[in-house]
């Protein structure tokens, strides 16, 4: 059977573009001292950014080692978790974290970072589920999981689109997945409206059009939204801050 020309490069693609050349990393936060398996560099697939370890999650891990308190006993769910180095850390204190991702590459990885601590930490209240933000049916298994729902939200640097191609980002910013987070965290925070929920977002600044999104996002699906005093500096050359928003 005669093969069509190119048929076996397209077949390879995926593989040929997925790194999974990952190091085992050593971060400090506080008096907490925390190691992970992740890239160094960037990944040549923007969908697998999860990757890499994000200035937005050293803010946001550094912003709760100072305010622990505010984790002991809670239940969490962080939304775009990546390699886990926050959820991980919250697990340190919380009674239950469930991490997610959309990707299934960047699920493999955040589950070997799971167990790595299960197995250092002497058992930890930590799980990996799939999460793609505006798919309902898989945050209702979560739920029906989890029917009493998160004390907190939290996500750091979950809003990145990365392209290399200049002439691409603004088709790629149209694309942007903002809209779906905020639709998934006002599901997520309208649970037993009774109890006061919050979204914890550590946000680094790279584009004004993106800071107005999120700001505009969070406002047009009825959340408010107020920055955390005192989160506000430069990690990695960007500024970032802590947003707290709540129902």
């Amino acid at each position: 059977m005669e093969r069509e020309e190119g048929e076996d490069d397209i077949v390879c693609l995926e593989s040929f573009f997925i790194n999974d050349n990952y190091e085992l990393t050593k971060f400090t936060f506080g008096s907490e001292v925390l190691e992970l398996y992740c890239l160094q560099s960037a990944s040549t697939d923007f969908d697998l950014t999860g990757q890499l370890v994000w200035p937005g999650a050293e803010l946001m891990n550094m912003y709760l080692s100072k305010n622990s308190d505010m984790l002991r006993g809670c239940s969490v769910i962080e939304l775009g978790s990546g390699v886990g180095i926050t959820g991980i850390f919250c697990s340190r204190f919380c009674s239950k974290v469930v991490l997610t991702d959309h990707n299934d590459e960047v699920l493999k990885i955040l589950a070997r970072n799971i167990e790595l601590h299960d197995s250092t930490q002497n058992s930890i209240c930590a799980s990996a589920e799939k999460l793609e933000w505006g798919n309902h049916e898989q945050l209702k298994y979560i739920l029906q999981r989890h029917p009493e729902g998160f004390d907190l939200v939290i996500g750091a640097d979950i809003y990145i689109l990365i392209c290399t191609l200049p002439l691409l980002f603004i088709y790629v910013l149209k694309r942007s997945n903002i809209p779906l987070l905020f639709d998934t965290v006002e599901k997520l925070l309208s649970i037993n409206s009774e109890k006061k929920r919050r979204f914890i977002l550590a946000y680094v600044s790279r584009t004004k059009v993106m800071d107005n999104m999120v700001i505009s996002e969070a406002t047009r699906h009825g959340l408010k939204i107020s920055e955390v005093a005192g989160t506000r500096g430069t990690i990695r050359n960007l500024q970032g801050l802590v947003y707290e928003i709540t129902l």
